[in-house]
């Protein structure tokens, strides 16, 4: 275990699981991840390696006796028939059978209905009888002769949902963590290794949590495919549920006048909508109520009109790139025709920006420990009672032309990140702000569509006032910085030429126009190149020093050859430049080092590019630069180590052959004119 690892082993005991446990008991086990941690909990929640192999045993063996597969039903079934009882493991749903004036319950796997289940379950439960619960029960076989009696009799049942848990606990072992660590921990319990993620990246997985420590809030994720926008509303939590967007009906949302039972949003605290992009058949009426019980947190039944707590999210999959969208349309163009609706876009508190996040590789989950879901589940759903919205308000003060659902959809997506990141309340004035520019980015990027989809909405100032310093600072999302032709041009196609234009118009100048200048990027940003960033002041060198301490890694290394590639670029034709880095000696990969710049050397020969390297031996080289012999000194807080992950081994992926396809880390950049040059 790594440091965090033994602290949260040591803070929370009993109450966290190594992640990648998961994976070892499921098999082909179709369960939600909350129930198998519900079980790992219960005998796998230590640090003991002995006990963590024998726990997990134990686990196998409970699912292999007790978790019913829909192919082995029929074993199961005789299996509770010649015992007379048997434990099971199953999806358990519940209805009233009015001609009987009884309740009646359906094992989703197991294949059996009509069994008999108790009034003081149901009331315990009333989950039941709204899609289901994974519950173990304890089930007992007695046949009558009656041609009409159901042999099954329902024993005990026990939803798997943690019992109790002490909140004050909780918030006192906060307190032993920096705020790095706990989104770490955070991240970890979702199952992410969190060192394959920037800060923004992290808040961009943890603000899919809101909804479940956020009353009735409203947000939506367009993406690409296998990004896992789905995942933490099937897994994640017992008390949220994930359906078909073409599924959706007023009776099953909301309430059946036929019958008066009220639907989903009375028993969930979260209903997702799956595959809600791109659906044709959408029912009027049912965006006319969701618009009203989005706004108002209501819903009518009759002539009664019944309040719910239930947060919406709405997840589906893009079509098209980010700048094709900006430039065409606008980022709701992949919804339904009936969604696409400035009255129930307005209603949404935030835009999650699916673009900037990852396809889900099997690198990327993590093997620390984590909380047991349920635990942080119930967590969640105890903060809900809280409400943390106006955190900041000694700190910053939100513009005042914001409107009412604006300024909402802010304060709302605020709190429930406080709740999840600083539930004790213990932030400072750097963390309030860094929170808060994330919710207004954003709402922004809700209003900001909305403006080009409806144009009698008034452009608005996303800013906000810092109470000490009076300072008003603006934000910008980031496909605004990233695109700033299209973004501002309302789907008009003729906008700007192209999208690299968009980079050069945030980029150094071309040779005539270099100047002094300190850039700084953001984490996901695209569009980035070492053309972009170095050609300009390279151009017309004929020495270049680069010193880096980091060039040992390939990755590193292959940076380095991309450097030498964009001087091969801008150099003059018949001449030559000659390349000189000063790095450090890599004490545990000398001869592989060696070798990499030795490759190097070679091929950057056959361009016109001397290639040379000398090891600083002193200890004491921690700077970053490149300096040329044309008067620039151009200093680099990250080297050049400035993109994210990519697939590096696969000839066909784009980010592997084009820089402007990467996402890059947060990193700045500053240009000088060297003294006497």
């Amino acid at each position: 275990m790594n440091e965090l690892d033994r602290k949260i082993n040591e803070q929370f005991p009993g109450m966290v699981v190594r992640k990648d446990l998961v994976k070892q008991v499921k098999g082909n086990a179709i369960v939600p991840s909350y129930v198998l941690e519900y079980l790992l909990g219960q005998y796998c929640a230590t640090s003991d390696e002995a006990s963590i192999q024998s726990g997990v045993e134990t686990v196998k063996e409970i699912l292999r006796q007790h978790y019913v597969h829909r192919s082995e039903a029929g074993l199961v079934r005789s299996t509770i028939r010649e015992r007379g009882r048997h434990k099971v493991i199953d999806k358990v749903s519940a209805d009233l059978n009015e001609k009987r004036d009884v309740y009646e319950a359906t094992f989703a796997n197991l294949g059996i209905r009509q069994v008999l289940v108790d009034v003081d379950t149901i009331k315990r439960n009333p989950k039941l009888l709204v899609s289901g619960v994974w519950c173990i029960a304890d089930l007992e076989y007695q046949f009558y002769e009656e041609g009409d009696a159901v042999p099954w009799i329902l024993e005990s049942l026990k939803p798997i949902q943690l019992s109790r848990f002490d909140f004050e606990q909780y918030l006192e072992a906060r307190r032993a963590f920096t705020t790095d660590e706990w989104i770490d921990l955070l991240m970890q319990s979702i199952g992410f290794n969190p060192a394959l993620f920037g800060r923004r990246s992290k808040l961009l997985q943890l603000v899919r949590l809101v909804p479940y420590c956020e009353r009735n809030y409203n947000l939506i994720e367009l993406g690409p495919k296998g990004t896992g926008k789905s995942h933490i509303y099937t897994e994640f939590s017992p008390h949220g549920i994930l359906i078909s967007g073409g599924e959706v009906t007023v009776p099953k949302l909301f309430v059946n006048n036929a019958t008066g039972r009220i639907g989903l949003v009375g028993f969930w605290d979260v209903v997702a909508f799956d595959e809600f992009a791109g659906r044709k058949r959408v029912d009027k009426a049912l965006v006319d109520i969701l618009k009203n019980y989005m706004a108002n947190k209501s819903f009518s039944r009759g002539i009664e009109t019944l309040g719910a707590e239930a947060s919406m999210a709405f997840v589906g999959n893009t079509q098209h790139t980010l700048p094709y969208m900006l430039r065409h349309s606008d980022l709701f163009v992949p919804l339904p025709d009936k969604y696409y609706d400035s009255a129930f876009l307005d209603r949404l508190h935030f835009y999650v920006p699916g673009w900037e996040i990852d396809i889900i590789r099997s690198e990327m989950f993590s093997d620390g420990y984590g909380f047991v879901v349920d635990y942080l589940a119930e967590i969640l759903r105890h903060l809900r009672d809280y409400d943390y919205s106006h955190y900041y308000a000694d700190h910053l003060r939100l513009m005042s032309d914001l409107s009412t659902r604006d300024r909402t959809g802010i304060q709302k997506t605020f709190s429930g990140l406080m709740k999840l990141i600083y539930p004790h309340q213990e932030a400072t004035h750097e963390e309030i702000e860094e929170i808060l520019r994330f919710a207004i980015e954003g709402r922004k990027r809700v209003k900001d569509q909305l403006m080009r989809i409806d144009p009698t909405y008034a452009e608005v100032d996303f800013a906000y006032t810092d109470v000490e310093s009076g300072q008003v600072r603006r934000v910008q999302t980031l496909e605004e910085k990233t695109y700033p032709r299209y973004y501002g041009a309302g789907g008009d196609e003729d906008a700007g030429e192209d999208i690299l234009a968009d980079w050069e118009a945030a980029s150094p100048g071309g040779e005539d126009e270099r100047q002094a200048q300190h850039l700084t990027f953001e984490e996901n940003e695209r569009g980035v190149s070492f053309d972009g960033l170095f050609g300009p002041y390279l151009k017309g060198a004929g020495e270049i020093v680069v010193t880096d301490p980091y060039i040992r890694l390939f990755f590193q290394a292959r940076n380095l050859m991309e450097l030498l590639e964009t001087v091969a670029r801008v150099k003059e034709t018949g001449e030559e430049v000659s390349v000189h880095l000063v790095t450090v000696r890599d004490e545990f990969g000398e001869e592989q080092q060696e070798e990499y710049l030795q490759q190097m050397q070679a091929a950057a020969a056959t361009a016109g590019v001397h290639f040379t390297w000398e090891y600083d031996e002193t200890g004491a080289l921690h700077a970053r630069h490149i300096v040329t012999d044309t008067g620039w000194k151009i200093l680099l807080d990250r080297g050049l180590d400035i993109f994210q992950r990519y697939e590096m081994n696969d000839a066909f992926a784009l980010a592997n052959r084009v820089q402007e396809q990467r996402a890059v880390k947060a990193f700045e950049v500053t240009y000088l004119r060297v003294d006497g040059a």
